[in-house]
Order: structure tokens, then sequence, then C-alpha cells
């Protein structure tokens, strides 16, 4: 009797047993299940950024899809990190950047006359403008997180790096700036030494179906100057958007060692092309003439997309290629 009584409290106590390691593992078990869906929800959170600019604030999701572009030189630098766009003015698109013609991408309006319904259709996540929106900025900040990138004349290699980082940031290709920057800088100063070395005074010129005008110290082409170590064959030129209108008794008198030509007519639509503009007996007589030192630079670069990443390094190789 007392062996049967011992039998039966042995197996109650096996079974007592065995239900509490049950209950402790289905509780391990919830609780590793609890854990591994905490750490899934977290990693799904999208990674907010605040990017500061000169005229404001944007909050938006890391490389964000759906973008906007209304500056030429930032689409020039998003071509070169391979983002996509969904949308852009399709007015005066450079020529190396003609791909964007294509009806993939959504015609918004124009840089100055956004189509703002058609913005609105596409539910952009960005928007990126430049100087010729920034009297649009909260327009555009109406409809999604709007930022605005713009180039400093009186500090090109500045500005131009801090818009690249700010891209580098916000589509993470930090990497890829910081290597294209270290080449960009590389370049500019090897070119400042020819420059340098060289000693020659330069003009630079904008003509604009037969009218001419000229961009000094502190202008929209103040690179060339500031950055690649120009001296400036007249150092009183009036700082203005479009320049200082000149004449050619004007070209005769500074006689420039070195003439640098930017065909507006050829993004304006114009008829008289610059090299026929220049070709006059006036022009003959400057040194820059004599010694074959007038050159024509990519107008649509210059004027259009100076400040993007290939713009930089088209407008280093040009300027180059004048010196040597």
């Amino acid at each position: 009797m007392f062996k049967k009584k011992s039998l039966i409290l042995s197996v109650l106590l096996l079974m007592i047993s065995v239900v509490g390691l049950t209950a402790c593992s289905s509780t391990e078990s919830t609780g590793a299940e609890e854990e591994k869906e905490e750490v899934i929800e977290t990693a799904a959170e999208p990674k907010i950024l605040t990017i500061t600019h000169e005229l404001g604030e944007a909050t938006l999701e890391r490389n964000p899809q759906r973008v906007i572009v209304f500056d030429y030189a930032t689409l020039d630098s998003l071509n070169q990190m391979d983002i996509e766009v969904i949308g852009l003015p399709k007015s005066n698109i450079p020529q190396y950047l003609e791909k964007y013609n294509d009806s993939q991408y959504t015609d918004v309006g124009t840089l100055f006359e956004p189509n703002y319904e058609k913005i609105y259709e596409l539910q952009p996540d960005l928007i990126l403008i430049s100087g010729r929106q920034a009297d649009l900025y909260e327009e555009f900040e109406k409809i999604a997180p709007t930022v605005y990138l713009t180039i400093d004349t009186q500090d090109y290699l500045g500005s131009f790096s801090s818009n690249l980082t700010t891209l580098g940031e916000i589509f993470e290709k930090e990497d890829f700036v910081q290597e294209q920057l270290q080449v960009i800088q590389q370049k500019i100063t090897e070119l400042k030494q020819l420059v340098v070395d060289a000693e020659k005074k330069a003009l630079i010129i904008a003509a604009n179906d037969g009218a001419l005008n000229a961009f000094g110290k502190g202008s929209r082409f103040n690179i060339i100057h500031n950055e690649f170590g120009f001296a400036a064959a007249d150092e009183n030129i009036e700082v203005a958007n479009h320049g200082q209108s000149i004449s050619f008794e004007y070209i005769v008198e500074k006689n420039p060692e070195v003439i640098f030509v930017i065909d507006r007519a050829a993004v304006t639509g114009g008829t008289a092309a610059a090299e026929q503009v220049l070709d006059n007996d006036l022009v003959k007589m400057t040194d820059a003439y004599k010694n074959d030192a007038i050159h024509y630079l990519s107008a649509h670069v210059w004027y259009v997309a100076s400040g993007g990443l290939e713009a930089t390094n088209i407008m280093i190789q040009e300027v180059r290629g004048a010196i040597q």
C-alpha cells in the first residue's frame, strides 16, 4: 500500500514539473517573439532628416523617391549620383542633360513659372529649387518639403561643396560626394597654379544677339577670377545680374590677354552667334585675338547649369584648355 502511494506521488510530481517547464518555455518563446517583432518594427521606421537652408528648414525622409527639381545645376548633380527625378522644367535643358526631355519625366512649367497644379498631382516627396525660384519658396512649401540650394558667386567652391554635401546627406551618397569634392579641389588647385604662373589678365564677355556685356569679380562668372586665379582686365566692372554693357572700343581699351565668351543667345534663342559678333577689326586689335586666346565657353553649362557636379568639371576643363 505504501509503495502504491509513493508511485502515485512520484507521478504527480513529474506532471507538475512538466507543466511548469512548458509554461516557462511558452513564456520565453512569447518574450522572444515580442522582442523580434519590436526589432522588425524599429528597423522599418523611416529615417527622418531636417535640412536647414537659406530660406528655412525642410523635414523629410532620407532617400526620397518622388523628387521634382527646378534647378539644372542640382539636376546635373543628381544625374551624377544616379538619383532619379519625376519632374522638372523642360525649357532650356542643357544639351548634356537632354535625356530629361524624355516623356518619362513630367514637365512642371518653366524656371520662373511653375505649373503648381501639375506639381501637386505628382505628389512629390521633395522639391529642390534655386535662386530663380526663391520668391516662390512658400508656394512650393505648401505642396511638399522644399530645399533651396544656390551658388554664392563670392565663394563658388564653398557653396558648391555645401550643396553637394546636402544632396549626399538626403540621398545617402555621402561617400560619393566626398570623393568627388576631393577630385574637384585637386583640379582647381592645379588649374590655379597654371593660371598664376601664366600671369595673364582676362575679360569675360556675354554676347546676346549683338549686345555685349562684361562680367568681372563678384559676378556670376567670378569663379574664373576667384577660384581659377585669373587677374581681371578691368577691376571696376559693375556687378549686375546681366553684367555691364560694353562696346567694342571698351574691349580695345582694356586690351585683355585672354577673352572668355559666353554666347547667351545660344540659351535665349537669339540669331546672332557670338563668334560672328566678335569677328571685327576692333577685336582683332587686342592681344587676346593676336595670341589666339579668345575662348568660347559652353553657354548652357556656364549660364544655366553652373554649380552642378558635371558642369563644374566641364568649366574647369574649358578654362584649363585656354591656359595650356
